[in-house]
């Protein structure tokens, strides 16, 4: 057990707000949604296998946490509902973003959980390196195409409304290969995720400057590492082309979390109220930290964003205008 595992200290209950979040059948993402469930929050279990996601929204609702009698789970349990999204597929991205802004009345939180790591070499079925397009691409395009809906939520609630990405501290060892983003000319599973990780921070400097640029208040973003997990996630490690990486887990073991813990940071930056008053920021072990010099490099941030935008097929890479034309095109 890791021994310096710290937890979210908010109380707060989240009766009236409506989460999403992707990849929540499993892992750190179920763990969260069951706690913000049982803080009387609307969950929205994004998921590529419904299957899968309608046993774990069955879950959710009978089995607690851990520690039941905290006082932020102290009352009614909220709803869990279940949509299909796929991040390997553009248009199963557009679909489920189409589903959510038309059938829910608000979009509060948005946790972009879901992810993939060191995976044999392939592409998406748009034709992405399967890690970058899973892990940033797809969470690119998902975000922007509910950012209207959480202006919207914003603009008519007085809660802080926030858009958290899971990254990791392997972005620590990532750089933007902008010449080979996709991995054409040569592929290695762990720089292919590394670079999929700091996309992530990367992602989450860049929309916090351009909300703040546009003028669009209250809406906070977050990226974090959730500490070093035991889950599915690593499901590839299994295979002898990483022996190397099993070993090197084999050695952090004893210190690798649980997966209630390792929902910890996550949750602080959903729901902590001193990270209302924070954007832009990533977080390890609940609090914020300095990331990687890459991830503060914000000319590389604003490449970045310009590529995904060309990538995902968006209009515009100004905010304002993607967040005007998605409202009026792109999910009608």
């Amino acid at each position: 057990m890791w021994p310096f595992s710290r937890s979210c200290q908010s109380k707060a209950r989240l009766v009236g707000r409506t989460i999403v979040i992707t990849g929540a059948n499993t892992g750190i993402g179920k763990e969260t949604a069951r706690d913000l469930y049982r803080r009387g929050a609307r969950v929205v279990l994004a998921c590529r296998d419904l299957a899968k996601a309608n046993a774990a929204a069955e879950d959710l609702k009978k089995v607690p946490p851990s520690k039941p009698d905290r006082e932020q789970f102290i009352g009614e349990p909220g709803e869990v509902v279940v949509c299909k999204l796929d991040l390997n597929s553009l248009a199963s991205v557009k679909e489920c973003a189409k589903h959510i802004s038309t059938t829910e009345s608000a979009v509060h939180i948005l946790i972009n959980n879901a992810g993939i790591m060191m995976c044999p070499k392939g592409t998406t079925e748009d034709g992405f390196e399967t890690q970058l397009g899973t892990n940033h691409l797809g969470h690119f395009l998902f975000t922007m195409l509910l950012l209207p809906k959480i202006i919207q939520t914003q603009k008519a609630s007085e809660f802080c409304c926030r858009i958290v990405n899971v990254s990791s501290m392997a972005h620590e060892g990532g750089d933007i290969r902008f010449d080979d983003l996709m991995g054409e000319k040569s592929y290695n599973a762990i720089s292919a995720y590394t670079q999929s990780k700091l996309a992530n921070v990367l992602f989450t400097r860049e929309l916090a400057r351009r909300l703040k640029d546009d003028n669009i208040g209250g809406i906070n973003v977050y990226s974090l590492h959730p500490g070093v997990i035991k889950s599915e996630l690593g499901r590839h490690l299994n295979e002898g082309l990483f022996r190397g990486a099993r070993f090197f887990f084999s050695i952090l073991s004893p210190f690798i979390k649980n997966v209630e813990q390792g929902a910890q940071t996550t949750l602080h930056c959903a729901v902590d109220e001193g990270a209302a008053k924070e954007t832009g920021l990533y977080y390890r072990e609940c609090s914020p930290t300095k990331p990687s010099s890459n991830a503060q490099d914000d000319a590389k941030a604003a490449r970045l964003w310009d590529e995904s935008v060309k990538l995902v097929g968006l209009p515009s890479n100004n905010l304002s205008e993607i967040v005007e034309k998605v409202s009026k095109e792109y999910l009608k």
